[in-house]
């Protein structure tokens, strides 16, 4: 597995991703959580991902030279979650190609997200997760050291706030 830089450029990466993702949680009739409207149809979902892979840091998986995960690394949190009063890592989008599931793309993108909270002095580092269903993705972010905070709803939406002490952060040179 490779971790690479993205940038804006790599938006349609992101989408086609985002895509393979609603198709295989509607598969499962897991529709809570994004529907099942393919991402790349919805002009405000396109814009929200131009705008992340645009303003934040951009990070794919790659494994035999085939991008398998996307993540995006903000300093703030996202609009409806409230910020904290010290540095920190957002990890504000975190998506793994379904039809490939279990490679580890996820594991991998997570670990790079602490490895950059580290190098820029972040001992913080935060996600939020839908929380609906059985509660599988939340319980995901927790095998993956993440803790609960509290959990919050977007219209009807709901959500959970997990964040991950690093203890090992260090100031950035």
């Amino acid at each position: 597995m490779r971790i690479r830089a993205g940038g804006s450029g790599d938006a349609p990466i992101v989408l086609e991703l985002l895509d393979t993702a609603v198709a295989w949680l509607a598969r499962e009739e897991r529709t809570g959580q994004w529907g099942t409207e393919p991402w790349s149809t919805v002009p405000a979902r396109v814009a929200r991902i131009e705008g992340l892979t645009r303003d934040g840091d951009v990070w794919l998986a790659e494994r035999d030279g085939d991008v398998v995960g996307a993540m995006v690394l903000t300093r703030e949190p996202m609009p409806y979650v409230e910020p904290v009063d010290e540095p920190e890592v957002y990890v504000s989008l975190l998506v793994t190609d379904r039809s490939r599931p279990g490679g580890g793309a996820g594991a991998a993108l997570l670990e790079h997200a602490r490895a950059e909270a580290a190098r820029v002095g972040a001992d913080l580092l935060r996600v939020d997760c839908y929380a609906g269903d059985d509660g599988a993705l939340v319980r995901y972010y927790e095998r993956h050291g993440f803790t609960r905070v509290r959990p919050f709803t977007v219209g009807e939406w709901p959500g959970q706030l997990l964040q991950q002490r690093l203890g090992s952060a260090t100031p950035p040179r």
